[in-house]
């Protein structure tokens, strides 16, 4: 390896985003926004670092093993630096925005940074980009961050799409009724997230044959929501699995082409989360293009109250890894000495107009910048 090389080498899980990439993610950032503010969704910007105190507090708790940390030189207090926007927005909603009227619909997109990947996203930095709907309980907050989502995707050119919904609250609400000391209770939940029946069956005592019935009903939506609604579920169970069913109702209501999918054991990746949560995922893609579900907003600033929210996060690598290949613009040189109202024009006309800086051959300098037409007597030629 050479010297050269050594020093361009970067942290695992770190990479330079280049052309034309880096101004696809750009347009495909600004255009996903839009959606969320033509729907009401006021962007706000939160720092990149915060106190560790106040990143990592209540629900901030999930997310302290992939925070990095550093000390403040000026303050001398532990910063975290973020990873996920989420619950900074849940903070500026409880403080900055206390007093503006609920529901308070906000929107965001920026990097975020994580200790380390994982085997599905092994990328440790990556844009994000979301919006979280505070103060209403309602079902139909939580079926509108589920289309809001879907129709951004949609817009951006991501067809084919599934939501896996899933409710976190509901096999905890049937563990409850075994007694099952912590050991016990984390094996059976092992279990329920390998989908291994035979040890949830075994691990569950009184209440496995009922978590296989669970298990069981996993599918689509149109399948799964009559499968649970036969169970005999305890109350607070079966409220959930109600409430699913409205949410669900309301989601096909509104967009009844998109593919529903439940699956209600499933709970990895929503450990903050408090109701319906859901998964987003594209034929055309690998991966998660986001997540998103509900959860108290700001409980560890309000005496541990919070707010009714819900929202979604999309992660901005898995969603440019489903879309095609960016299309090259149309970049036309314009040769040395070319009046600047004249370049103007052109780039007013939607080109991509480069302007030489010395006297060259105009066609050489046009092929080595990679243009696709040179300008020549006023008119834009093709190379050829």
């Amino acid at each position: 390896m050479t010297e050269l090389a050594r020093r361009a080498l970067l942290p695992a899980g770190l990479r330079d985003v280049l052309p034309p990439e880096a101004d696809q993610e750009a347009d495909v950032v600004h255009r996903l926004m839009a959606v969320c503010a033509a729907r009401g969704y006021a962007r706000v910007k939160p720092p990149l670092v915060e106190f560790e105190d106040s990143l990592l507090a209540g629900s901030g708790v999930a997310m302290g093993p992939s925070t990095f940390r550093l000390m403040d030189p000026v303050s001398q207090r532990m910063l975290g630096l973020r990873a996920d926007m989420t619950l900074q927005i849940a903070r500026i909603a409880a403080t900055r925005l206390r007093r503006l009227p609920r529901p308070l619909r906000l929107s965001y997109a920026g990097q975020v940074l994580r200790v380390k990947g994982d085997d599905i996203r092994p990328e440790r930095q990556f844009g994000q980009v979301g919006a979280e709907l505070i103060g209403s309980q309602s079902a139909a907050a939580d079926a509108e961050a589920v289309l809001l989502a879907a129709d951004a995707l949609e817009t951006v050119g991501i067809p084919q799409l599934t939501v896996d919904l899933s409710s976190p609250r509901l096999v905890p609400a049937v563990m409850a009724t075994a007694e099952l000391d912590d050991t016990a209770a984390q094996k059976l939940r092992d279990a329920l997230d390998r989908k291994d029946q035979a040890a949830v069956k075994r691990l569950g005592r009184g209440v496995g044959p009922l978590l296989v019935d669970l298990l069981k009903t996993t599918g689509p939506a149109a399948r799964a929501l009559p499968a649970l609604a036969r169970l005999d579920l305890p109350a607070d169970a079966a409220a959930e699995a109600l409430r699913l069913s409205e949410i669900v109702g309301l989601i096909q209501f509104a967009k009844p082409d998109l593919h529903l999918t439940i699956d209600p054991v499933e709970r990895r990746g929503f450990e903050y989360h408090t109701g319906i949560c859901f998964t987003l995922f594209a034929r055309r893609g690998r991966g998660e293009l986001g997540r998103g579900g509900r959860y108290l907003a700001g409980e560890s600033l309000m005496a541990g109250q919070g707010e009714p929210a819900t929202g979604f996060t999309l992660f901005m690598d898995t969603v440019l890894r489903a879309l095609p290949e960016p299309a090259a613009a149309r970049r036309l040189f314009l040769p040395f000495g070319t009046p600047p109202a004249d370049a103007r024009k052109w780039r007013d006309a939607g080109w991509v107009a480069v302007e030489g800086l010395d006297p060259a051959d105009p066609k050489a300098e046009a092929k080595r910048l990679e243009c696709s037409h040179v300008l020549i007597d006023g008119t834009p030629k093709e190379l050829k």
